[in-house]
């Protein structure tokens, strides 16, 4: 990557810099689209999660689709079959009656090909986190602003309707001003040593284009197709996969932006190649309003739980978030809630399940886009989200607490960090 002189110009040349070879002479003119037509989408990424993706926006024309695996791309075909098909997404974005576009690859080719994206002027619905990197985040959130597209993150829990009951207690002030906040989810990844074994790459996977904008590897199984949380080189284990999920509820209740600091409380030694299976976090916020100490968030996961919940409701929450306010406390997950009066937790009572309809944050995007409102997970949005969640993992991979500069992406106190925070890209690929 190009060296700048400062993290500002590098900032500035990143996300008003050229598009990359692929995108010369490609921006289309968005058509005007009203409520009753359909949208041309193209699909990059098609199965896992991206399945799911595809068949919620399938009420559209899917008019494209991409994937770096044959055999994934030929099912997805069968099922659309006027779509063209490429392995390519850059070759995706030469196909001009696209309005708009689903990001739904690993965590490692996200920013690229959202930023391209971007700049070719379609709209963009992109799985979580939003990026690999701090650096890249800010980057396709700039992007999203300057071109003034309609974008979504994929937080489906965010257009549930126990997420929203949640947010309008605490805004309300039903438990008082919050000063602290515990979110945790039992989820774990890492914990292992890079493959050394070289099988050969199966057929049909475009292994390269899977990497990506990523530094050579080796192909391994352990990499391809649904381990790759794994690994730094691709993902960012449980705090990358489920912090956009769970601290989505307290950044929109609380008003939350860019953390002051990250340090982490508990976690394994760090692992060059491989997340960790383990780990607490806790985060300061500036204060909340009327407030005069820093709002402190506290991540925990692999099995990890705020030790102030009684083991007898601890049981009951594999995940969950607690807001900690003057007037009692709140706990909740994705489906219920459940606000609480006494200190020590005598009065719980199991709170029935909130039916909720996730499929709604994509038609929610599709209803953004034809009426030119923004959606309620929008990068300028979810953006920071995905920079606070991020920035626990470089506290843990840096070995030290970071006292964060939010407008230059540096750790005031940590220059180790900044390998952590910046993304680094093999030749042939940039945002």
């Amino acid at each position: 990557m190009k060296q700048y002189k400062n993290r500002r110009e590098f900032l500035q040349q990143a996300a008003l810099g050229t598009a990359g070879l692929w995108l010369a002479g490609c921006q289309t003119t968005q058509r005007k689209i009203s409520a009753n037509e359909k949208l041309n989408l193209g699909i990059i990424g098609v199965a896992h999660q991206a399945q799911y993706d595809m068949n919620n926006v399938a009420s559209e024309n899917i008019v494209a689709l991409c994937d770096v695996d044959d055999s994934y791309l030929a099912a997805a075909k069968q099922k659309f079959p006027a779509a063209k098909t490429y392995n390519d997404f850059r070759r995706l974005l030469d196909q001009r009656d696209i309005d708009a576009v689903v990001v739904a690859t690993p965590d490692h080719t996200h920013a690229v090909a959202a930023a391209a994206a971007l700049r070719s002027g379609r709209h963009v619905y992109c799985e979580k986190p939003l990026t690999r990197t701090i650096s890249e985040c800010r980057v396709v959130t700039e992007l999203a602003r300057k071109h003034k597209l309609i974008t979504q993150i994929g937080t489906q829990i965010h257009s549930g309707g126990n997420y929203h009951k949640v947010v309008e207690l605490i805004q309300s002030g039903a438990i008082g001003p919050v000063n602290e906040v515990h979110v945790w989810v039992g989820a774990t990844y890492g914990g292992k040593d890079a493959p050394t074994d070289t099988p050969p790459v199966p057929a049909g996977l475009h292994y390269d284009l899977w990497l990506g904008p990523v530094a050579p590897h080796p192909y391994s199984p352990e990499y391809v197709p649904v381990k790759w949380r794994n690994w730094w080189a691709f993902g960012g284990g449980a705090l990358a996969d489920f912090g956009c999920h769970f601290m989505d509820l307290p950044h929109w209740a609380l008003g939350l932006r860019a953390p002051l600091s990250a340090e982490v409380v508990d976690g394994p030694a760090p692992h060059r190649d491989s997340t960790p299976p383990y780990l607490i976090v806790r985060y300061e916020y500036p204060a909340q309003p009327g407030q005069s100490k820093p709002l402190k968030l506290t991540w925990y996961h692999g099995g990890k739980k705020p030790t102030m919940l009684p083991a007898t409701i601890s049981d009951k929450w594999g995940s969950g978030v607690l807001f900690i306010g003057e007037k009692g406390t709140l706990l909740s997950d994705y489906t219920r809630h459940v606000i609480l009066r006494d200190g020590s937790f005598a009065d719980y009572a199991e709170p029935p399940a909130i039916n909720s309809d996730f499929t709604q944050h994509h038609r929610d995007w599709l209803h953004a886009i034809k009426t030119n409102q923004p959606a309620p997970s929008d990068f300028a949005y979810s953006g920071p989200l995905t920079e606070a969640a991020l920035l626990g993992n470089v506290a843990f991979r840096a070995g030290c607490k970071i006292e964060w500069d939010t407008k230059n992406l540096r750790a005031k106190n940590c220059p180790a960090a900044d390998e952590f925070i910046h993304h680094q890209y093999r030749r042939g690929w940039q945002l």
